[in-house]
């Protein structure tokens, strides 16, 4: 910086100055005494760019939906809730939370032994995440985010102007040997996923959470964010975190079992986090529409979803994909959720041969910071038929034959 300084015939602070601004913008990214560079891409770039076109004739694995036809018809839902609408109208002032959906929220949620807190809503579990960091973070903090771990959050990061410290993953959640060593390295955020992990289906056990509230303990002014996006999919039972650090978060969206497009998620934590999310949430859309809370409580109320079917759905195809991959010697992981994460040699070459194959799946490069190369293979709408002809083309994408040698 001094040297850029005299260069420029500017006073070193003003270089210092310039600099911070470039990393807060996410143009450029600092590795302490490597020094900086300029992004690959900018902070604000998705990670969907990375994502494959799926041609006609191509069957997509890729794309991460639950299956349309587990979700439940929303007809009777939305009309009903029109009609109490209808009869009193919501306006500006009132409560920004439908008290129907705060009660069976808070219910299911003391069901899980999540710690009592105040209850909010959200458009769905990002909005939530983004909302709870702004709250509590600046440009130039550091999260530690699980690897490989949700594509949205990795990128939702960089865009606050945040930095990132990779968090390994197995089928029992994240790594506690990390989380200490990301907590040590100052991370002041955890963010985790607590069951049916995307990519790589991980769920949380009660000995995985033992270990990592233990670690939380020694860390008590780190902000956990706890993101329950797998409830009413997943059979395996939740085993919160919160309650170890003095300011937490935890998020329930209703996208994976009822609806991506009803765009809503129940938010609790302490007071204070979600205290100034309210307060921020007023100043921008103000609420959640009321009419969606509405049907989302007559969803709830009429049992519109069979979670245990739903789980099981899952369930079957998840498990039956990783033992067709294993009888072909092919390593595969899936503990929970939708999606079945296979490690590859070669990311690229195994996305396009499965391509060619006729099968789309989704690149590992979407969902890592350093984690090994996979790739992503989502098997809501899976059939059995399609089991064997799936795991033959993973065997082969991977192991490809050799090349013929002419001589």
């Amino acid at each position: 910086m001094r040297e850029l300084a005299a260069e420029l015939g500017v006073n070193p602070n003003t270089v210092a100055a310039a600099y911070r601004t470039l990393r807060e913008r996410g143009v450029i990214e600092t590795a302490g005494r490597r020094g900086s560079r300029v992004r690959s891409k900018p902070a604000t770039t998705g990670r969907e760019y990375i994502r494959v076109d799926v041609p006609e004739g191509v069957r997509d694995l890729a794309d991460g939906n639950p299956d349309p036809a587990l979700l439940p018809p929303l007809a009777k839902a939305f009309a009903a809730a029109a009609e109490e609408g209808d009869r009193a109208p919501v306006l500006y002032g009132q409560a920004p939370v439908e008290p129907d959906l705060a009660r069976i929220a808070r219910a299911d949620l003391d069901t899980d032994s999540v710690p009592d807190g105040p209850v909010t809503v959200t458009s769905g579990s990002l909005d939530a995440i983004e909302r709870v960091l702004a709250a509590h973070l600046k440009p130039g903090d550091t999260v530690a985010i699980e690897d490989p771990g949700w594509g949205s959050v990795l990128d939702l990061a960089p865009a606050l102007g945040l930095r990132t410290i990779p968090v390994g993953v197995d089928d029992e959640g994240p790594l506690p040997d990390d989380v200490r060593r990301a907590l040590e390295a100052g991370a002041r955020v955890l963010i985790v996923t607590d069951r049916a992990q995307n990519p790589t289906g991980a769920a949380v056990t009660a000995t995985r959470a033992r270990a990592l509230r233990s670690v939380l303990a020694d860390h008590p002014g780190t902000l956990l964010i706890e993101d329950d996006h797998g409830h009413r999919i997943v059979d395996q039972p939740l085993h919160p975190l919160a309650g170890v650090t003095r300011h937490w978060a935890f998020v329930r969206s209703v996208a994976k079992a009822y609806g991506p497009d009803l765009r809503l998620a129940v938010l609790t934590g302490d007071a204070v986090t979600v205290d100034r999310v309210r307060g921020r949430q007023r100043l921008g859309p103000g609420w959640v529409s009321r009419l969606v809370q509405r049907a989302v409580v007559r969803l709830w109320a009429d049992g519109a979803v069979d979670a245990r079917a739903v789980a099981g759905a899952y369930g079957r195809r998840r498990d039956a994909l990783i033992g067709a991959l294993a009888d072909r010697g092919v390593a595969a992981r899936g503990h929970s959720g939708m999606n079945v994460w296979v490690p590859v040699p070669d990311e690229t070459g195994a996305v396009a041969r499965l391509l060619h194959a006729g099968w789309a799946v989704a690149p590992g490069a979407r969902f890592r910071l350093s984690a090994p190369p996979g790739i992503r293979i989502t098997v809501s709408t899976l059939t059995e038929d399609e089991i064997a002809p799936v795991a033959d083309a993973v065997a082969s994408a991977i192991r490809p034959a050799p090349a013929r040698r002419y001589v």
